[in-house]
């Protein structure tokens, strides 16, 4: 037996007991003729006493770390306690040791506050993998998958799986192919997500499945996405939206109570898709906070059935208001108080070209009740206090205004709103807000390609109510500039996003079940009878068997561990994460093939320059 008990196990009950312990050796302090040794394993850290006798035999075996150390010894109690470590009121009195294995040094230190680099760590991630930093995130997302499995189980849902190797078939982002060797050129694609599968185990009457899987995208990476990455993939049958919302909210609920310990008691807000873009400038609202946006001048897009407030800043002859197509307001709580250097330095942030504003207009709502601005030449104080008070600024707010180009100034608002928020201390980790986002456009005009897309994906049924709507018109569109007008511009998903904390943490549809709708969704996205019958012959044959009305959802797995773990990377809740260029640096992966493995699969490398 190599181990009687772990590392993190002893406590004062097990005082004089005779135990054997096995780990690494995390730290080494020699006092005179004692030595002490912290053993670490998953489970924790002891501290082992070696005393004159051994110390000899130290010498002669010299100890390093991240030696893997067997000792037995005596469990005694300490006299210098370390409230700090849960075996902090014991240590092992060592009668004998054996090396198992030795250790080089390694690059970097093996404790949460190591001194070494992102990329150093992950060319060593095996070690890095031992920090109890990186150990705790791992653990919260097993926490997560069981808790999930659980809930899932309780209500009836079966894990089943899917196959990897499928057919290339559009979904909104770029393939991974791999070729067959069994049938010379052609290639199978790795699954984004188990979407048709899924909804073939409907037809199959497997009513509730899920999954919690792998999935495939070859997309530009950042923080918060990998090549690879795994999500909760859920379908049920027999289901209307409000269903999906009901269990799947409970899911969430669930986990929280199961992995953090909270109960998520209050009803879940919920939003359409218009108002969260119109209030809070994009479709993932973080509402933990409020400054809310105001639109000064109505837009021409999206919004246009939208009341805006333009007699708030007409007649002023301010061009950079009046020019611009968007003009955006939002109050900013107890910030009247920043100082010039403060609202520049605002100023200076917007103008990044990440943001791309030319600048911004501040209002001030001082204490005594006037009102001072960066534009009150041209404004006079009841106009400044007309807009302040139409942004629900009080007095010591400060207002913030930035005016451009309508998707651009859109964007730059809920930037900078996000921003403040997080510098006013508004966007707390530990604390969690759960959104629904519902009534998605249906589609989205691509004015370059001067075709219809799916703004989720082309399985998304209608609305009920406008189903007819799409069946009885045709898609195209003969003046590319008035789509707005089109009543495909009008359909909305039977859609459903859930949010936590300003993140898409889930997203999902109730599915189209009918074939002559498919087929239709299907003539939107400008595939032919021809294509259609190519790449979704097998799902247009299943729904003439009896498919079941039906709808899904799918959670970001990793996304939702990095948030409840209080981290900006869903990198550091994967075991062996890929960097930022889609590299695994440990394995030095993608890398090339020998001609022997190109001769098999009958593909010859052509390199563009």
């Amino acid at each position: 037996m190599f181990r009687t008990h772990t590392c993190g196990e002893l406590r004062a009950s097990h005082v004089n007991q005779t135990v054997t312990l096995a780990g690494w050796v995390q730290t080494i302090r020699k006092f005179g003729s004692i030595t002490f040794i912290d053993l670490r394993d998953r489970y924790g850290i002891t501290q082992l006493l070696f005393n004159e006798s051994l110390n000899t035999e130290l010498e002669k075996n010299p100890l390093g770390r991240e030696f893997v150390l067997q000792v037995n010894g005596t469990v005694a109690e300490r006299s210098n306690k370390n409230p700090q470590l849960p075996t902090g009121d014991i240590e092992l009195l060592v009668t004998d040791f054996t090396i198992l294995n030795a250790a080089a040094t390694p690059p970097f230190t093996i404790q949460d506050d190591t001194d070494g680099g992102d990329d150093l760590r992950m060319r060593y991630r095996y070690l890095d993998l031992r920090r109890g930093a990186v150990r705790k995130n791992l653990e919260l997302r097993y926490a997560v998958n069981r808790a999930a499995r659980n809930y899932l189980h309780q209500h009836g849902f079966l894990d089943i799986e899917t196959p990897f190797l499928i057919k290339s078939t559009p979904e909104g982002a770029r393939d991974f192919v791999v070729p067959s060797r069994m049938n010379p050129g052609q290639f199978y694609a790795l699954p984004q997500s188990p979407q048709t599968f899924k909804q073939l185990l409907m037809v199959s009457g497997y009513d509730r499945y899920y999954q919690i899987v792998k999935c495939f995208r070859d997309e530009d990476l950042r923080a918060d996405r990998q090549p690879e990455f795994t999500q909760i993939d859920c379908e049920m049958a027999f289901v209307e939206q409000e269903d999906i919302l009901h269990m799947f909210e409970e899911l969430i609920k669930s986990i929280f109570k199961e992995v953090k310990n909270i109960d998520y008691t209050e009803s879940v807000q919920r939003m359409t898709w218009e108002e969260a873009m119109w209030t809070y400038g994009n479709d993932k609202p973080d509402i933990r906070f409020g400054m809310q946006l105001l639109n000064l001048k109505k837009p021409d897009s999206v919004y246009r059935d939208r009341n805006a407030s333009p007699e708030l800043i007409d007649g002023a002859d301010f061009k950079v208001f009046d020019e611009a197509e968007t003009v955006i307001a939002l109050a900013v709580p107890g910030a009247a108080e920043y100082t010039r250097k403060q609202t520049d330095e605002l100023t200076d942030w917007v103008k990044r070209p990440q943001i791309g504003m030319k600048g911004l207009v501040y209002i001030k709502c001082l204490a005594d009740g006037s009102y001072k601005s960066s534009v009150d030449k041209f404004y006079s104080e009841e106009k400044l206090k007309a807009i302040a008070d139409a942004c629900g600024a009080t007095t010591g707010d400060l207002v913030l205004v930035v005016a451009g180009a309508e998707e651009r100034t859109r964007k730059a608002a809920s930037e900078l709103r996000l921003e403040l928020g997080e510098r006013l201390g508004l966007r707390k980790k530990d604390e969690f807000k759960l959104l629904w986002v519902l009534d998605f456009p249906l589609f989205e005009y691509d004015e370059e390609g001067n075709r219809w897309v799916a703004r989720h994906h082309p399985f998304t049924a209608p609305k009920p109510a406008q189903i007819q709507t799409m069946i009885k018109n045709e898609p195209s569109i003969h003046d590319a500039s008035k789509y707005l007008d089109h009543p495909y511009a009008q359909i909305k998903a039977n859609a459903y996003d859930m949010v936590l904390n300003g993140n898409e943490i889930g997203g999902g549809s109730i599915r189209i079940y009918q074939r002559e709708l498919q087929e239709k969704m299907f003539a939107a996205l400008g595939m032919d009878k021809e294509e259609q019958q190519h790449k979704f012959g097998f799902l247009l044959g299943a729904f003439e068997y009896g498919a079941p009305p039906h709808g899904g959802i799918a959670f970001g797995f990793d996304r939702l561990c990095s948030i409840l773990g209080g981290s900006e990377s869903i990198r550091d809740f994967i075991a062996f994460p890929k960097n930022n260029a889609g590299r695994d640096v440990m394995l030095d992966a993608p890398a090339s093939i020998d001609d022997k493995q190109f001769d098999e699969l009958q593909i010859r490398l052509d390199l563009k320059k």
